[in-house]
């Protein structure tokens, strides 16, 4: 069996008055992510693990912010685009494990609506699909809450 592992990063501003969706979830919070889609920080870090592990550029790629077709989408249409990729390649995503950086809001009660959307859009059981936070302990850009950081991992299995 031939498996491929894949990396993901990405990092959104925070902008007061803008939605914050996260994992296909709206989050009850003042500011959200700024971005030329839906800005959903942890669904893009999943795309480019995938897109990563089966060798098919990354999301600015397919999906590049100068394109209208892509301003204020779903994140989870375009990861649901990114399974259809690797199918074509003949592969197949077997897990996800993922972590957001950010301060605020807690993120632990949106994590079980989360893995349902992400299982939806990738076809995986919530099983397979990991979501976890931390804080940056006040530090930085995210510490000041100017910023939200996600990152995730993948497997890929060849079908």
């Amino acid at each position: 069996m031939k498996i491929k592992v894949g990396f993901g990063f990405d990092v959104h501003q925070m902008k007061d008055g803008h939605p914050f969706i996260v994992g296909g979830v709206k989050l009850d919070h003042p500011a959200g992510a700024f971005g030329h889609s839906d800005a959903d920080v942890l669904v893009h870090a999943i795309c480019d693990a995938i897109l990563g592990a089966a060798n098919l550029e990354d999301i600015g790629y397919h999906f590049p912010n100068t394109d209208a077709r892509w301003k204020g989408v779903s994140s989870l249409l375009l990861l649901e685009e990114c399974i259809r990729l690797i199918g074509q390649k003949g592969f197949k995503l077997g897990n996800i494990d993922s972590m957001l950086c950010l301060e605020a809001p807690k993120i632990k009660p949106y994590i079980p609506e989360m893995k349902i959307h992400l299982a939806h859009a990738t076809g995986l059981s919530i099983e397979d699909i990991s979501v976890k936070a931390t804080t940056n302990e006040t530090l930085g850009f995210i510490g000041r809450k100017e910023g939200v950081v996600a990152y995730a991992v993948c497997l890929l299995e060849r079908e």
